[in-house]
């Protein structure tokens, strides 16, 4: 195999969303423009994440190596800090969505976590398609139904809702804070 230079290696190995967009964050904004990190991960998500993360920012996501179970993910720092991340506009709280669970047949409940996460605790009638499916399942979704787009924290779904949005939905609204703070019924599979 070719023996890809880098600038700067990121050890997030073990880490769960959003941790390594978290910390590939930190570490890129201390570089040049014009380099190269190398993300190590074994996060099977963290691909899909690392790569909408980073267009999303202005980066660019130059791909993945896998190796002996760990996804090695390679990305080139953007010319300039003028580069500021996109989010997606439309946003509702917990709370309002929890008021909209169980009233309005029509809504979609997008959960965009891994499907081990989706498992063990999600919003019951959610539709389960984790990040990295999303772009060759969306067709599986109504694009003139009302999506809310869950995940743990926000950060998935935000790439997720801003993915529908460029696909023609019509309404999509990113769901903050998302399940880590779900107060709301919920479902399991040991239920």
């Amino acid at each position: 195999m070719t023996q890809i230079k880098t600038d700067s290696t990121l050890d997030a190995k073990g880490l769960a969303c959003p941790m390594p967009i978290v910390k590939t964050k930190k570490m890129i904004t201390g570089m040049n423009a014009g380099e190269v990190l190398e993300v190590l991960a074994t996060d099977k998500g963290s691909k899909a994440d690392l790569k909408a993360w980073a267009e999303s920012a202005g980066h660019q996501y130059l791909g993945t190596v896998e190796e002996e179970g760990v996804l090695k993910h390679y990305l080139r720092k953007a010319s300039g800090e003028e580069v500021q991340e996109k989010k997606h506009p439309h946003v509702v709280s917990n709370e309002d969505l929890e008021k909209l669970v169980g009233e309005d047949g029509d809504i979609i409940v997008l959960d965009v976590r891994e499907s081990a996460e989706f498992a063990f605790h999600h919003i019951p009638g959610a539709v389960s398609i984790p990040l990295g499916e999303l772009e060759e399942r969306a067709g599986e979704l109504d694009v003139e139904a009302p999506v809310y787009v869950v995940c743990r924290t926000g950060s998935r779904s935000d790439l997720a809702a801003r993915m529908l949005d460029a696909k023609g939905f019509k309404d999509v609204k990113n769901v903050i804070p998302g399940m880590s703070q779900w107060n709301g019924p919920s479902a399991s599979m040991n239920q």
